[in-house]
């Protein structure tokens, strides 16, 4: 099908001193109509372990800047895609075109792309929302999970701050990112972050995601996604093996510490939880320490030179 949509200029992101990685494009993704996704890829790219962080609304793969030199110093590969509609990614004009499948299976595509493997899953948000619906149906290719303040949404409904966001994000003319996420994480961004938050969308046109996504979370039976979700509980529940870490920003009043502790009864062997008392809903802007404790839990501190 044809695909109607927005790229931003370049220019835009010509000022990102907290961001100096270059970013890596593919356009060949089966079903999207040749629309280019971005994604980050540092450190060794034939390191034994792969960290694929994956960004919520409204965000993108910048909200991982203080947590990809952690895990690069250490030896490990860092891939950060940006979804379609954020970031350096192609931005469908249609707000009907930005589904769960729709972001659920060009994850899915990149990842058998790039042919990741030994993958530590790290997610917040729609990155969990999505991420966390991807190892029972990609057998073999994760080994660890770093999971921040997200959910596993199977129609049963969600929290009073949820409903409260999604009727906010549906009322106002237009969401404004940068202040949002500034807002959230109080003193951890400055007005070059702010700016690097509102590159991606230079007028409203390109924020269809932005809008959407609050909208498709799989909070009713019978929406789309939600039936991954039952599934995606019953893997984490009874079939993961690997290795996790949990960390929550306790100051979120949509996917905090009770909708966390919901989530860590669901994976299996979850330890405690770190929990970041002053960080809220983007809890990756105290990415730093969150990284360097989830290596020495993971035991990948620092990778012996060959």
């Amino acid at each position: 099908m044809s695909i109607e949509r927005l790229r931003t200029p370049e220019e835009r992101f010509s000022i990102l001193p907290g961001f100096p990685y270059q970013p890596h494009y593919i356009d060949s993704l089966d079903g999207y109509d040749s629309m280019r996704m971005a994604y980050i890829d540092e450190g060794n790219s034939s390191a034994e372990t792969t960290f694929l962080c994956l960004h919520g609304e409204p965000s993108w793969s910048y909200l991982y800047r203080k947590m990809i030199p952690v895990f690069v110093e250490a030896g490990h590969r860092v891939v950060a895609p940006d979804l379609f509609g954020f970031g350096r990614s192609d931005k469908p004009v249609d707000d009907k075109v930005y589904t769960f499948n729709f972001h659920r299976n060009s994850l899915i595509q990149l990842i058998e792309h790039l042919n990741l493997k030994n993958i530590t899953l790290v997610c917040q948000d729609w990155g969990g929302l999505l991420g966390l619906t991807l190892p029972m149906d990609m057998p073999g290719r994760s080994t660890r999970l770093l999971v921040m303040n997200t959910a596993i949404a199977a129609g049963d409904g969600a929290s009073e701050g949820f409903y409260h966001w999604r009727n906010f994000s549906v009322s106002v003319p237009e969401i404004p990112v940068g202040g949002l996420i500034a807002n959230d994480a109080r003193s951890e961004v400055n007005l070059l972050d702010i700016v690097a938050y509102d590159a991606p969308f230079p007028d409203n046109r390109y924020k269809a995601g932005v809008r959407r996504f609050p909208s498709i979370v799989p909070v009713d039976p019978g929406m789309e996604g939600a039936e991954l979700g039952l599934r995606a509980r019953e893997f984490w529940s009874s079939n993961w093996e690997g290795d996790s870490f949990m960390a929550i920003g306790m100051r979120d009043a949509v996917l905090g510490e009770k909708v966390m502790a919901m989530l860590r009864s669901t994976i299996k062997n979850c330890p405690k939880p770190l929990k970041v008392e002053e960080a809220g809903h983007f809890v990756q802007e105290y990415g730093k320490e969150i990284a360097e404790k989830a290596l020495a839990h993971f035991q990948l501190q620092k990778v012996p030179a060959q």
